[in-house]
């Protein structure tokens, strides 16, 4: 299921045979600094965390998390989507990427994509990011992408301040 075409990359949605992928994305450095520690140690746990967190959404809410393809040579160099949270009143956008995929400009065009979906597809009216006040790189595509800065929220038990951006579509 294809949900957006960009220039360098395939926007689709993910299944059990990307739980390989999924595993390492959610070890790499930055996805544990700046998202947090999944827990998952294995294809096995990958596979759980897709089935009952991202394939889920796409049944309950029409839409989720979807992988990122580079066109060039078909690898799977990411991850950019729309993620309901109990926690939050809206969806929200979220993006993570490999290590060597980082600062080249794949967040901004993905996101735009997405955004793009979340309006004209999926009919949302307003999307919200939440940031580690750390997470500079993070924030900056995000202003860029014309979101603006709205609060401080602590919507997790870890009790982490988050920064919540917003963006009327």
């Amino acid at each position: 299921m294809i949900i957006a075409e960009t220039e360098r990359l395939l926007i689709s949605g993910f299944s059990l045979e990307d739980a390989p992928f999924f595993l390492k994305l959610a070890n790499t450095p930055n996805w544990l600094k700046y998202i947090g520690d999944r827990n998952l140690k294995t294809v096995k746990d990958a596979e759980a965390y897709l089935t009952n967190g991202t394939i889920k959404s796409y049944t309950d809410f029409g839409f989720g998390n979807y992988k990122l393809q580079y066109k060039q040579d078909n690898k799977i160099i990411g991850s950019c989507g729309l993620i309901k949270r109990e926690q939050l009143n809206d969806v929200e956008l979220g993006f993570a990427f490999l290590p060597e995929f980082e600062g080249k400009g794949f967040g901004y065009e993905a996101s735009t994509a997405v955004i793009d979906a979340a309006k004209n597809e999926f009919h949302l009216k307003k999307l919200t990011a939440i940031i580690l006040p750390i997470n500079t790189n993070s924030i900056k595509l995000i202003n860029k992408l014309g979101f603006t800065y709205e609060k401080r929220v602590k919507p997790f038990e870890d009790d982490q301040e988050l920064l919540l951006f917003a963006k009327t579509l």
